[in-house]
């Protein structure tokens, strides 16, 4: 498999640490509202790569943290804690809306088929973690003590910004439009490892450190739990692309500074999701859920399918057209494989061939629209229904799209319609009609059209023959 590299910017062939277990990362939610589906784009995609590599042989350990404390509303350790934000909002406290939010996030995942991970690990489990770490990085001189708060020395690094070409002026965090300058901080690109009383009085959530009551910053989360959970080298780290900086710049900061080599071998980032008005953000009021695609009658995995018609390194533009527009390529999809039939037996060489192309397209650094291309291959593959039946139900392990289920139920439901609406006559009428058809004789076969039409029966003329409905 080859996959784009953020970290050296471009595509490499994944040689995993240890070929017996691939350790993967995630970045998981800062739970104080409801994902929006931009959020779960970045979750979609991640559960993607997760389920290729277990497809493709490969045993895959996953862990993902849950921010309940120390996300600042400003990435840059500035602003309003996220989840009093959150707490202050809806007059609960910090635990009740993690709990709520959390439930959430996973309640969509199981709508979208997005893959629980190995190991879901909140930030509030983790404090003895970080204190040692921060105490660690102080003892290394890669850490200092300024105004009560703990940060880290950017200085003592031989580079800070490893993900892009940016000059350092267009990146230096504190010294944003909007974004107020921390004068403790011995260079601009510093950033907190823990805060204390001292600056954030009334934050809820406290604990006891060596350098005084306070909470962890941010960026230590991920770096602690990863090497709790998956040790001191990890394979694969995810996330949004707007997470490269300064989060996963940070997290490589820290843990390399702690562990004394390097940490993590592949970035992979996925892009973001648009509206005609930009990045899609809470932070701009009202904002689109799982739940609110329902509303408006949308199965989620129209939603599902709507990323993966998209490469997960460009931003994808969402529009109710654009959605619709998957809508129907999905009820399509669904409806063509309907009408395939347990028959045949299953031709291995023929199933073989098929599932090439398909694994060629996750090779090919995650192509999901390639993939998807794939199951549109199977249907038009001269081979049994059994043997295509074999090869979707194969593919979707990966895209997970429950085209094998979906397309079971359509064919239930069509059955039973007809099974409802059966009418001896009415048959007769559109089987004489298709014989009419047949010896071409379209005067006939347009004047039962228009009887019927009359007696408020609609034709329909399908692949499968002639099928009719009341209107």
């Amino acid at each position: 498999m080859y996959l784009y590299n953020s970290l050296s910017h471009q595509k490499e062939l994944f040689v995993p640490n240890d070929p017996n277990l691939v350790k993967m990362y995630t970045c998981g939610p800062t739970v104080y509202h409801y994902a929006h589906i931009g959020n779960l784009r970045t979750y979609i995609m991640e559960d993607v790569l997760e389920k290729s590599l277990r497809y493709l042989g490969y045993p895959v350990k996953r862990v993902m943290n849950i921010t309940d404390v120390g996300h600042l509303s400003s990435d840059a350790d500035t602003g309003e804690d996220k989840m009093i934000k959150g707490a202050k909002r809806e007059h609960k406290t910090v635990m009740e809306i993690a709990k709520y939010y959390t439930d959430a996030f996973f309640a969509d995942c199981d709508k979208l088929n997005i893959k629980r991970p190995d190991v879901v690990e909140p930030a509030t489990n983790c404090i003895a973690e970080y204190i040692h770490m921060v105490q660690t990085l102080l003892d290394k001189g890669k850490a200092y003590l300024a105004g009560g708060n703990v940060y880290f020395d950017t200085s003592t690094l031989e580079q800070y910004y490893v993900f892009n070409d940016h000059d350092e002026e267009d990146l230096a965090v504190g010294v944003r439009e909007g974004v107020e300058e921390d004068t403790n901080k011995r260079n601009r690109n510093d950033f907190v490892l823990w805060f204390t009383k001292s600056k954030f009085e009334d934050q809820a959530l406290k604990w006891d450190s060596p350098w005084g009551v306070g909470y962890p910053g941010w960026h230590i989360e991920c770096s602690c739990i990863s090497i709790k959970h998956l040790g001191e080298s990890l394979d694969i780290h995810c996330g949004g692309i707007d997470n490269a900086f300064p989060h996963h710049t940070n997290e490589i900061a820290q843990s390399e500074s702690y562990l004394g080599h390097k940490w993590c071998n592949y970035w992979f980032h996925v892009h973001h999701l648009n509206t005609d008005s930009g990045k899609m953000s809470k932070s701009k009021g009202e904002f689109l859920t799982v739940s609110l695609l329902e509303q408006k009658g949308y199965d989620p995995m129209v939603y599902r399918l709507f990323c993966l018609q998209s490469h997960y390194r460009r931003n994808l533009v969402f529009s109710w057209e654009n959605l619709d527009n998957a809508a129907q390529a999905y009820d399509k999809l669904i409806a063509r494989i309907a009408t395939l039939k347990k028959e045949g037996e299953v031709d291995e060489a023929a199933l073989a061939k098929l599932k090439e192309r398909f694994v060629n397209a996750l090779n090919a650094d995650l192509n999901t629209s390639l993939a998807v291309t794939a199951i549109y291959d199977v249907l038009k593959a001269k081979c049994s229904d059994a043997t295509k039946l074999a090869a979707i139900r194969d593919f979707d392990r990966v895209l997970s799209l429950n085209l094998i289920s979906a397309a079971e139920a359509l064919a239930r439901k069509q059955a039973e319609e007809e099974a409802a609406s059966a009418d001896p006559e009415i048959d007769a009428l559109v089987a004489a009609r298709t014989e009419a058809k047949k010896a071409k004789n379209f005067a006939e076969a347009d004047r039962i059209r228009e009887e019927l039409k009359a007696r408020g029966i609609e034709i329909m003329d399908t692949p499968q023959g002639a099928k009719w409905r009341k209107l």
